[in-house]
């Protein structure tokens, strides 16, 4: 492919929108989060959702078949939580300090300030390239506010 039209490829693809989502999983000293992009309902019935994970993060080994996780979405005016996560959090770092949380019926870690939040439990997970798609079953959930959703939308589709 040519410089050009790889060009046109990244600029493109990087004005699909998606929503800003903290990841939240793991009990204890290894309870962590993660900013993640690619989320997407894929199932109504049962609900279930889809998520991008690279491979390589430290994260996606907590993300075994069966393991509760909970996505917390991000409202359009969480620079805070978005600024927290986004700096990625160091394996044994306290990943919710100064933050206002609870827990979810199985242990994993909820931002109360978080647009809402979906409590899943992993039900497979499919290889997508550099990214794994992690599928969850969505078991409970709430709304915290009525503000609008973070949309995300990138200048270039070919890396974050």
């Amino acid at each position: 492919m040519n410089e050009a039209v790889l060009k046109d490829l990244a600029a493109a693809l990087g004005r699909v929108p998606s929503g800003l989502f903290i990841l939240t999983v793991g009990q204890g000293p290894q309870a962590t989060g993660m900013l993640v992009s690619w989320v997407q309902q894929c199932s109504f019935d049962p609900p279930q959702v889809s998520v991008a994970v690279r491979r390589e993060r430290g994260i996606s080994g907590l993300l075994a078949d069966d393991a509760p996780f909970v996505l917390n979405q991000l409202a359009a005016d969480q620079s805070k939580l978005l600024r927290h996560f986004g700096k990625g959090i160091a394996p044994g770092e306290s990943a919710f300090d100064g933050l206002l949380t609870t827990t979810s019926s199985h242990g994993i870690r909820v931002l109360l300030d978080a647009l809402c939040h979906l409590d899943c439990r992993v039900t497979g997970r499919q290889s997508a390239g550099d990214h794994d798609l992690v599928i969850g079953r969505v078991v409970a959930g709430r709304l915290h506010s009525e503000l609008g959703p973070y949309v995300h939308i990138r200048k270039n589709g070919l890396n974050y």
